[in-house]
């Protein structure tokens, strides 16, 4: 899968700053939605505190090793899948991690048995389709043109 490629669509869903800041859920972060751990040297820094792009592209580079490795746990196959379904699964796996995304019993499912259709069927049929809506459309009409 072309990495270089992702981190262009999560720009784009996720957003790019240079800064800590809180998330919709008031959780501190920066970067390309990287939130911050307690292992993070920004742990515990204020809200405005400035990042470096080099710091923002370590982060980047950790969090998508850990995510495609997510990926790789909940289908098997991934490696294997066509391209456009693994940049749409990797940015669905970025944006809600692996334990929201593998409720999506009837998605995996459907993964499993190169249904697009059905795929894209069931991320319409979820609350995270409500949630983000335009980024959720934008995965699901590229589901559905496989």
């Amino acid at each position: 899968m072309n990495v270089d490629k992702l981190r262009e669509e999560l720009k784009v869903d996720e957003g790019v700053k240079y800064e800590i800041y809180l998330d919709h859920l008031g959780l501190p972060t920066f970067g390309i939605g990287h939130l911050i751990l307690e292992s993070d040297p920004e742990h515990g820094q204020p809200v405005g505190t400035p990042i470096s792009e080099d710091r923002v592209n370590e982060c980047f580079a950790s969090d998508t090793d850990i995510m495609l490795k997510e990926c790789n746990v909940l289908f098997p196959d991934f490696e294997t899948l066509p391209e456009e379904v693994q940049l749409i699964i990797a940015n669905m796996m970025f944006n809600m991690g692996r334990p929201r995304l593998s409720k999506f019993k009837n998605f995996i499912k459907n993964i499993n048995l190169a249904n697009w259709q059905g795929a894209a069927d069931e991320m319409i049929d979820s609350r995270w389709y409500k949630q983000v809506t335009s980024r959720a459309d934008r995965l699901v009409n590229r589901m559905r043109s496989i």
